[in-house]
């Protein structure tokens, strides 16, 4: 029973690794016994993550990775297996919003850029579409592994103002049961594909919109969001943690194709 919920000595591939969220569950994972690859576009911000990591006692890859470039993540990929051996673990973390995808007083929805739009959505959807494609394959050929997609609470109910954003995280939600079920049936039961739902976290993507910049206080979006969270606060990381142990781990040998809520309640409050 002590060994169920281990990620004792598994290879874990974070893409985004280098982010908020995703720092927090490598150092965590990291802690726990296992590899983790920090993979970011953001070199700098990795190779500090893997310091920290190493520093604590724990196995840090840090490498550059564009997960909208195929064969970049190829290359990550390769890397990856020659320093940690087999891929147990794709954590797609990459993703994001961005200001000129955001409908405010300042922007109107109808004037929205193109390409806003489109870095919203290839970041959140084929930025984790594509590392499925090439850690999958390596993941069928070994008939084991295990996918976990990062979705939202946009997914569940469209938010306002974050159309593009919303629409993306939904489109990962169906994706990830789409390539749970594709995974069963093709390749391997052995393979499993789940997603995390998380609530409100912030970051540097949503901090705009959830405080004022020159106050730090709550902006009436951020207000309504504690206001319609029954926890009545923010997450906080490190809380995420718990629930991925449990998705990467034994525990949930018989879970796939599910979408997991981490968000204090905030899915379930009808708001009356």
């Amino acid at each position: 029973m002590d060994n169920l919920f281990s990620v004792q000595d598994k290879t874990i591939v974070l893409t985004g690794g280098a982010g908020v969220l995703c720092s927090a569950l490598a150092k965590d994972l990291a802690a726990q016994g296992a590899k983790v690859c920090i993979a970011d576009y953001d070199e700098f911000r990795a190779n500090e993550l893997a310091k920290e990591i190493e520093a604590a006692g724990g196995f840090a890859l840090p490498i550059r990775m564009n997960v909208l470039d195929k064969s970049e993540v190829q290359d990550g990929f390769g890397c990856a297996l020659e320093s940690m051996g087999p891929i147990d673990v794709l954590i797609n973390g990459a993703g994001g919003n961005k200001k000129e995808a955001t409908a405010t007083d300042e922007l109107s929805f109808f004037d929205m850029p193109a390409d806003a739009i489109r870095w919203v959505f290839d970041l959140n959807f084929i930025g984790s579409l594509l590392p499925s494609q090439v850690f999958g394959k390596h993941m069928a050929e070994r008939k084991q592994g295990n996918i976990l997609n990062v979705s939202s609470m946009s997914a569940f109910c469209a938010l306002t103002k974050v159309g593009t954003y919303s629409a993306a995280k939904a489109a990962i939600s169906n994706f990830t049961e789409w390539l749970a079920v594709h995974m069963c049936q093709n390749y391997s039961t052995d393979i499993r594909v789940n997603a995390i739902a998380p609530g409100f976290f912030l970051t540097d993507q949503n901090r705009f919109l959830l405080t004022d910049e020159k106050t730090g206080e709550l902006t009436p979006r951020g207000r309504t969001i504690i206001d319609h969270t029954p926890m009545g606060r923010f997450g906080q990381a490190e809380e995420l943690c718990g629930t991925v142990r449990w998705l990467l781990s034994d525990a949930s040998k018989f879970v796939t194709g599910t979408v997991i809520p981490i968000d204090g309640g905030f899915n379930a409050f009808s708001g009356v």
